[in-house]
């Protein structure tokens, strides 16, 4: 107790982080980096702005999936941008030191979306079970009132989640450093610079990781466990086709997603390190984001359409 009462007396007061992310590159390759994830910031955020727009704007898909995906884009767009622009300037920068406020704030922001768009799917989840297994009730039972109902609650979860993990990050002193083997403040690794005992904050992680991932996936796989059933007992095979189409966008981006915040914050400290963080906070921080609605449009009719209207280039077929 005395050696760690005394550690915590001598810890020097942090005021910034660097950000190590590739800072070890060479610049040739810090180049091509900055521009492959320019690209892919500029795709990203050009495709989930069409699919705002056109699920906000276009008559045709006024209905509440497409309500949803619109709010899905937007959580996108709020998502890379706390993170991608960022490093970007730090890949093109020698300076790449950022703020304790800075750090604090990029960590909640990353939180409060990360745990919105987790619910928000389980809630789109819940609406394709509705609309599949109870189509004559579906407008009654989803209306527009519960989507905005659905959609707020996903984010007042982040926010009160976000505040939470966000105590557990920085309720100790730092001590051991303030290099971040990442491109952003993320918390696991925050959380081994900080004094006194990082195990029980991460422990109190990955608690709130499982409640958070497992609970939607709970309503996740019971709507599809009941939409499998209700497509199985369909004598037409293109009506399952058409069904199973439908859910397959949403049952990949949910794979996607789930898949790397496991990763990320459930996983054993010490089976992680930069070699094997980087990859997957690059997965969830830019490329499901991009590549969320190119799944959504490339597997919808309904949406293709849409898109080709708005861009004056007429039906996409």
């Amino acid at each position: 107790m005395q050696p760690q009462t005394a550690a915590l007396r001598n810890s020097s007061t942090v005021t910034e982080f660097v950000l190590v992310g590739f800072e070890q590159s060479s610049p040739s390759t810090r180049a091509l980096l900055f521009t492959l994830f320019l690209a892919l910031y500029s795709l990203a955020m050009a495709m989930n702005g069409l699919i705002i727009f056109i699920t906000w704007t276009d008559p045709r898909l006024n209905s509440p999936m497409y309500f949803f995906l619109g709010h899905l884009s937007f959580l996108d767009i709020c998502f890379i941008t706390t993170t991608i622009p960022q490093m970007l300037i730090h890949l093109v920068t020698k300076n790449h030191t950022v703020s304790f406020v800075s750090c604090m704030t990029q960590m909640y922001l990353v939180f409060l979306v990360g745990v919105a768009e987790c619910i928000l799917l389980a809630f789109m989840a819940y609406d394709r079970y509705v609309a599949i297994c109870h189509p004559l009730n579906y407008a009654q039972i989803v209306s527009r009132q519960m989507c905005v109902r659905l959609v707020l609650t996903s984010w007042i979860f982040g926010m009160v989640n976000g505040i939470f993990l966000e105590y557990i990050s920085f309720r100790n002193p730092f001590c051991k450093g303030n290099h971040i083997e990442n491109f952003f403040c993320e918390a696991p690794i925050v959380i081994s610079l900080s004094c006194g005992d990082p195990q029980f904050s991460m422990k109190l992680i990955f608690i709130d990781a499982f409640v958070v991932l497992f609970s939607p996936m709970v309503l996740i796989v019971t709507s599809y466990a009941r939409i499998l059933a209700s497509i199985l007992s369909r004598a037409s095979s293109s009506g399952r086709g058409k069904t199973f189409s439908t859910c397959a966008s949403h049952l990949t981006v949910v794979i996607f997603l789930y898949t790397s915040a496991m990763f990320s914050y459930m996983n054993p400290r010490s089976t992680h390190g930069p070699d094997k963080d980087k990859p997957f906070s690059l997965l969830y921080t830019i490329i499901i984001p991009m590549c969320n609605p190119i799944i959504y449009s490339f597997r919808n009719k309904e949406m293709k359409g849409a898109m080709g209207r708005a861009l004056g280039r007429g039906n996409l077929v």
